[in-house]
């Protein structure tokens, strides 16, 4: 079997897609994080193009190694998104050939379905802790929110953030009790100092964990927070390869593994950073913030997994991109459940993309504090 063609498709929506054809009639699709750069991406896997063509679909540790290192300097995120997006492709074509499911070629199911958590949210407490009530109501047993001051001005402001944070994570615990897991992503929107307050002071409520507490230009700065709380960390959204997690794996800096498939590598290096996890008992929690492929890949890769937490879910398969993908994973009350058919068990519809395109040139996204400083989304 050879790799035939390769094609890049940016939907309305940003979401960035790669479906690899071969000679044998096989395609695969991936998908490739950095909404915002879907177009930057396509250039970047047509670069690729003189590696994959007539190369063969089951190589995807070679494959992966010349698409990463081919160009000599390193690419960063932008190259390992792409990088990411291919290498699902190929895990779905090998799939697919052997007529197996993916998660059976990443050694077989550990578990029999993958505890998800929304996306929850709200313009007040009172509309954030209906919107975990109505999750929770419909049988998801995690609630999730972003850490916001609360002004509703556009600003973040760290010293009223941190407040307005610990009044909602006090009013969802006392209105759904213990049986819910409380998540909150700080977004790396906090300094040291003041997440390490806003850690400590909700503490009393047993959150599940606290998200990307800090900026991830520089993990070494988690130890402080490591020494001084108790809290469950997760970070590693923004790590684009296992050399950017080395540090915080090695040193025990988190306890959750937010590893995004569609921009760390793919599923080839996604299970490399998991099998490492597992060597300091940190439970992965990927991160899924994209489409159906993502989710697929994800759900696979926590299938084969033996350390995982809860997988983001913000979107339900068949709720977003239907005509793209007709054929989407099975998810029931909260959970994701294994596929039966070959592949990621997905099925894809290039039709409904075609001439859609999506620039690459709007503002940047983020916050600003209350004296017109940027600070991060």
């Amino acid at each position: 079997m050879k790799i035939t063609n390769v094609k890049s498709f940016v939907s309305s929506s940003g979401h960035f897609f790669v479906k690899v054809e071969t000679d044998a009639g096989i395609y695969g699709v991936g998908e490739g994080g950095l909404r915002r750069r879907g177009t930057a991406l396509a250039e970047v896997v047509r670069s690729f193009e003189s590696i994959l063509i007539g190369a063969n679909p089951f190589q995807t540790e070679h494959l992966w190694q010349v698409m990463f290192r081919g160009g000599f300097f390193p690419g960063g995120v932008v190259q390992s998104a792409a990088v990411s997006a291919v290498d699902i492709a190929l895990w779905d074509i090998k799939g697919k050939a052997l007529n197996v499911p993916v998660y059976e070629l990443l050694g077989g199911r550990t578990r029999d379905k993958i505890v998800c958590y929304p996306h929850n949210g709200g313009g007040s407490v009172e509309a954030l802790v209906e919107s975990c009530r109505k999750t929770h109501d419909a049988g998801w047993k995690f609630a999730r929110w972003g850490l916001a001051d609360g002004a509703g001005t556009g600003t973040f402001e760290p010293k009223r953030a941190i407040q307005y944070g610990i009044q909602q994570v006090e009013a969802v615990r006392e209105a759904l009790g213990n049986e819910i897991n409380i998540l909150v992503d700080v977004h790396t929107r906090l300094d040291p100092a003041d997440s390490l307050e806003f850690c400590k002071k909700v503490e009393p409520y047993n959150p599940f964990f606290i998200e990307d507490p800090l900026r991830s230009e520089n993990p070494a700065s988690l130890r402080r927070l490591r020494q001084q709380t108790s809290v469950p960390i997760a970070v590693g959204e923004q790590f684009d390869s296992k050399w950017r997690f080395r540090e915080v794996i090695e040193e025990d800096l988190l306890d959750y593994c937010r590893v995004d498939l569609c921009i760390a590598g793919g599923l080839t290096e996604a299970r490399k950073i998991a099998g490492w996890c597992e060597t300091h008992y940190i439970h992965l929690a990927p991160h899924n913030p994209l489409g159906p492929v993502s989710t697929a890949a994800c759900l696979h890769l926590c299938l084969a997994s033996s350390l995982v937490g809860v997988q983001e879910l913000p979107r339900a398969p068949m709720s977003s991109l239907t005509d793209v993908f007709p054929v989407q994973v099975p998810y029931e009350s909260g959970y994701l459940l294994p596929p039966e058919s070959p592949g990621l068990g997905i099925e894809f519809n290039e039709d409904a993309l075609t001439n859609v395109t999506k620039p690459d040139f709007s503002p940047p996204v983020g916050y600003q504090r209350d004296d017109g400083s940027y600070t991060n989304w």
